[in-house]
């Protein structure tokens, strides 16, 4: 093997081992904002809106229900994130609109 390619594999070798190792700081976790808690969706509590027509109306209720801080109506076709958000109530309905599944996420 010339002294070109020894020393190439060498630099290779080196530049990954860099890339591969990290200095980085461990996150903190962030302080809830006070009077909110983590995860307090609780999706039980909107259980019983299954079967019934969902409206703007209807989904606000839910969400205060749940005690999420937000709430969004999922639709067969809907496009969705894969983000959970624990603080998020989610209204599944079919294509009549009716609510088939009440989670949080």
């Amino acid at each position: 093997m010339n002294f070109n390619t020894r020393f190439s594999l060498i630099l290779t070798a080196a530049l990954l081992a860099v890339g591969c190792s990290s200095n980085a700081e461990k996150p903190t976790s962030a302080a809830a904002p006070s009077g909110a808690t983590p995860d307090s969706c609780t999706s039980s509590a909107a259980e019983h809106f299954k079967g019934q027509a969902a409206t703007p109306e209807l989904l606000e209720q839910a969400r205060q229900q749940a005690g999420a801080s937000t709430a969004r109506i999922l639709t067969p076709d809907s496009v969705v994130t894969l983000e959970y958000n624990g603080q998020r109530l989610n209204l599944n309905v079919d294509d009549q609109r009716m609510i088939t599944r009440v989670s949080c996420g």
